[in-house]
């Protein structure tokens, strides 16, 4: 059975001076998940992290580390995303030229295996492969930065994705995850919609000036409280 509502919080977003101090306060505030955004500067316009930060922090915490590959080809690295430490790993549909293939490769290692879609990507494009899968994340912005605006389509992709899920009888298997512009308003609307797991970036945790504990301990609050609701 999944867990439900998971905060997973974005570390591109924190303090690289003082990032053991930032984890140990996403840890306390209530997070559920570490959120590695991995660039290559190619299949985005961005270049960011990478296996060495995943490698350093695994012995430190015990949080989930999910290893969010927007890279192309992202089956060339696999494997040493795996040997540092990462917990699930996502790649893009858009960025693998044989998807299947790379599901299988992830799996080999043991871990739990996510796949992420574009704003503009159909979600049908997932239909062939749901049975291989233990995640679905949403880009609710077109990935490579933080702080773009929030594309609200991105809530009725979520609720055909959980139809999709419901028809194929994976509704306890697959998690479905958000990124981008998380924050009060969308994750409430997203979470109508059927998500359940919440990266958190610069729109609710790590906000210039405010303290990460007391915004993680806020957005546990809230999220939790979604249960109540239904």
């Amino acid at each position: 059975m999944l867990k439900k509502n998971i905060i997973s919080a974005s570390l591109m977003c924190a303090n690289f001076l003082n990032l053991e101090k930032d984890v140990r306060a996403l840890e306390k505030g209530g997070a559920d998940w570490l959120h590695f955004d991995i660039m290559d500067g190619t299949f985005v316009p961005n270049y960011t992290l990478g296996p060495d930060l995943i490698r350093t922090l695994r012995p430190v915490t015990k949080l989930t580390l999910d290893a969010h590959l927007m890279i192309e080809e992202p089956i060339r690295y696999v494997r040493q995303f795996a040997e540092a430490g990462s917990d699930v790993i996502v790649v893009h549909q858009e960025a693998c030229r044989h998807l299947h293939r790379t599901i299988l490769a992830i799996k080999e290692y043991g871990k739990r295996v996510g796949v992420s879609i574009n704003p503009a990507t159909n979600i049908k494009v997932l239909k062939d492969v749901l049975g291989e899968i233990d995640l679905i994340l949403i880009m609710c912005v077109n990935p490579g930065f933080a702080g773009q605006k929030f594309i609200p389509h991105s809530v009725e992709k979520a609720k055909e994705l959980r139809e999709m899920i419901a028809k194929s009888g994976l509704q306890d298997r697959i998690e479905l995850q958000a990124d981008g512009n998380i924050n009060f308003d969308t994750s409430a609307s997203l979470n109508e919609a059927g998500v359940t797991n919440f990266v958190a970036g610069t729109s609710c945790i790590f906000k210039k000036g405010e303290d990460i504990f007391e915004n993680t301990v806020k957005f546990r609050k809230h999220i939790d409280s979604f249960a109540a609701k239904k």
